[in-house]
């Protein structure tokens, strides 16, 4: 009996390899379905519609040496840049990496700790001033962010809608600002 079984599982086998498998045709008139990433409302295109006067400028560490290297007020340097009032701002973690750098840099504190620049607390953990920066632009497109850093300047790019402020001839330039703000093109 065990004998016929097999044999009949051993045809019904074969039946399945002799049948070519049929393809499943797909309809070309039904609509197709594919996944596109949201982006946020506040983009028209590359166009930033929450950018505009008074800026809220993102500042980084190096930006803030480099400015003193180069006897730049920050403030009012930014000002002459866009035309219009700015808001340095300061998350807690450019903060901490400022202290950090020790005596040698104790200019660059006190000019972090001025009353015109505006703090923004952190909520998560570490002090990883690039990652922080990168975090909070992508959650809010208001900022402009102010850095020398290859790496940050490579990181932001890749963030639709957020201009990126350097420094270069001893004077600040702006780069993918929107040209209805007003800011110069160099």
């Amino acid at each position: 009996m065990k004998r016929m079984l097999s044999l009949r599982d051993e045809r019904l086998k074969e039946k399945d390899r002799l049948k070519p498998k049929k393809k499943e045709k797909k309809d070309p008139s039904a609509l197709k379905e594919r996944e596109v990433p949201q982006h946020p409302s506040c983009l028209f295109f590359q166009y930033n519609t929450q950018l505009g006067p008074p800026y809220h400028i993102l500042v980084d560490t190096n930006f803030i040496n480099f400015s003193i290297k180069a006897k730049l007020d920050l403030v009012q340097s930014m000002m002459d840049c866009l035309y219009a009032k700015c808001i340095p701002c300061i998350t807690d973690c450019v903060m901490a990496e400022i202290e950090k750098l020790g005596q040698k840099y104790r200019v660059a504190l006190r000019i972090a700790k001025d009353p015109r620049f505006e703090r923004l607390p952190c909520t998560h953990k570490g002090t990883y001033a690039d990652d922080c920066l990168v975090q909070r632009v992508t959650q809010h497109k208001c900022y402009i962010v102010a850095t020398v850093d290859r790496d940050l300047k490579r990181r932001i790019r890749k963030i639709p809608g957020v201009p990126i402020m350097y420094i270069s001839n001893h004077r600040y330039n702006i780069e993918r600002m929107p040209d209805d703000y007003g800011a110069p093109r160099f």
